[in-house]
């Protein structure tokens, strides 16, 4: 045997016994419900101006915001919506009026998507995406689901899905319900209880994900255009970098093959991950814990509001 092939030989074997290099973990940023009515701490004016600026300074180069045109009352509404893409985010279809599937007829909800899609589509920043609201997709009625599946495909249109998610809505009710009660908001309780949550539910959906598919997908994060996410978004960012996450911009996550999954399961209702695990058989839960309120309000007393819980 020559040098040079017994050389080749040992760099084969090496190779081979080397231990794989950990996939890297890759997930977008999208915004629901643009524009959001005023919570707990700021204007729209000023959540949308500290959102921008805080995605800047964490260094997001484009995240989705999910447009309810049905919410822009007046020109300074859509200011708002303009400003996020002037930073280099995009915006997408959430709907006209945040519609149930599961209380409208088929052609009722596509009507409502269409004069969504009539504001949203002439705009910079968009793109042809449409995410269903409450992740709502029919439910039980597997007629009405394809039906709505169809009517995307004829309009263009893919599904913007969700991967992951810590119902950050949940956190920002309860915010606002304190606020208004004259509660002390433990502001770094707050954040902490709003970062941990989402790198849990990051954590949670791509464990669940590899084992559904066998592989680790660029992740798609569910968010609302919160004061929480103006305040605490940054936090967020930096968190999931040290656990090992990549920022990845929504095109990015959107450009891979699940963009044609259209899991058929019992009820179509919740994040990709939850129903292709579904459809696999793989066991409940097929959620974040966290997503039970049951759950998740009483953490939100004690680590927020440092209210003991009910004997």
């Amino acid at each position: 045997m020559t040098r040079s092939l017994a050389t080749a030989l040992a760099a084969c074997v090496l190779l081979v016994l080397a231990p794989a290099a950990a996939a890297q973990k890759r997930i977008a940023l999208t915004f629901d419900d643009a524009p959001r009515n005023v919570g707990a701490f700021f204007t729209k004016a000023e959540r949308t101006k500290r959102l921008i600026a805080a995605l800047k300074k964490a260094r997001v180069s484009q995240a989705a915001f999910f447009v309810n045109p049905g919410q822009v009352r007046d020109a300074s509404d859509a200011a708002l919506i303009d400003s996020y893409v002037r930073a280099g985010h995009v915006i997408a279809n959430h709907s006209f009026s945040h519609p149930h599937l599961n209380r409208l007829a088929a052609a009722d909800y596509l009507a409502d998507l269409d004069k969504a899609e009539a504001w949203l589509k002439p705009r910079r920043g968009y793109r042809p995406w449409f995410r269903y609201p409450f992740l709502d997709e029919g439910g039980k009625d597997k007629a009405k689901r394809d039906a709505v599946r169809a009517g995307l495909a004829a309009r263009g249109l893919t599904n913007g899905y969700v991967t992951a998610e810590g119902s950050d809505w949940n956190i920002e009710t309860l915010t606002i319900a304190a606020k208004k009660a004259g509660k002390t908001i433990d502001r770094a309780g707050l954040r902490d209880l709003y970062v941990e949550t989402h790198v849990q539910a990051a954590d949670f959906a791509d464990a669940l994900m590899v084992r559904t598919i066998g592989r680790s997908p660029p992740h798609v994060m569910l968010l609302h255009e919160t004061d929480i996410a103006a305040l605490y978004i940054a936090d967020l960012v930096k968190a999931l970098r040290a656990d090992g996450w990549e920022i990845v911009t929504a095109d990015a996550a959107y450009a891979d093959p699940l963009k044609s999954a259209a899991p058929d399961v019992p009820s179509a209702n919740g994040t990709l991950t939850e129903l292709l695990a579904w459809e696999k058989g793989l066991p409940a839960p097929r959620w974040y814990e966290r997503n039970d309120l049951a759950i998740a309000n009483p953490l939100f007393a004690e680590r927020v509001l440092h209210e003991k819980p009910a004997p």
